[in-house]
């Protein structure tokens, strides 16, 4: 009976070995090697060495010196281990309460006759996009610059410059990354204006 079962005995030990150690340690060689930045996660550092972030990976900002994300439903809010959709349909009273309500507040925030853009209010499939449209973060340029006391067009050029093209200029819409664009206006203008 041995006899008949070493063959798939032999397969098993086999393919463990091949799709269970050397692939695994062949890719991790290849993405360190060749994308290490990004094999390790795309780690945002501020100018002490300490990890602020990813540059994948939303995070939320909720002070008014900073952009805001757009909204997020994963857990409590851009938490990873939860990450998803709300799974909420369009005609939810829910879903259409609270994209009210968001709508609603940024009006009021910079006008009542400013276009909303969709990302403002809306979730992304992950809960965790680490962009917004370039819309979306002109919206909000002007209370960022009165929270920092600068001129709305300082604040404009500092997101004019962290606006991401299209990926090899065809995929995907512009954006900006949050996390990169809110650490650049804080390099730009200092944080004690935030405070204050």
């Amino acid at each position: 009976m041995l006899n008949h079962i070493r063959p798939a005995i032999v397969m098993i030990v086999l393919f463990t070995g091949v799709l269970g150690v050397a692939y695994p340690f062949a890719v991790t060689g290849v993405a360190q090697a060749a994308f290490s930045e990004q094999a390790d996660g795309s780690l945002v550092r501020d100018k002490a060495g300490k990890v602020v972030g990813s540059a994948l990976v939303g995070q939320n900002f909720a002070e008014p010196a900073y952009l805001h994300p757009r909204p997020s439903a994963a857990g409590d809010g851009y938490d990873a281990s939860a990450s998803s959709g709300s799974n909420l349909g369009p005609l939810n009273p829910d879903l259409i309460a609270r994209v009210k309500a968001d709508a609603d507040a940024l009006r009021a925030e910079a006008g009542a006759s400013a276009v909303i853009p969709a990302d403002a209010v809306t979730t992304s499939a992950s809960g965790l996009d680490p962009h917004i449209s370039p819309a979306y973060a002109k919206l909000q340029a002007a209370r960022i610059a009165q929270a920092r006391g600068v001129a709305v067009e300082e604040v404009s050029k500092v997101i004019e410059q962290h606006v991401e093209g299209r990926t090899f200029g065809v995929l995907g819409q512009p954006r900006v990354n949050v996390l990169l664009t809110n650490m650049a206006l804080d390099a730009r203008f200092a944080r004690s204006a935030a405070e204050g």
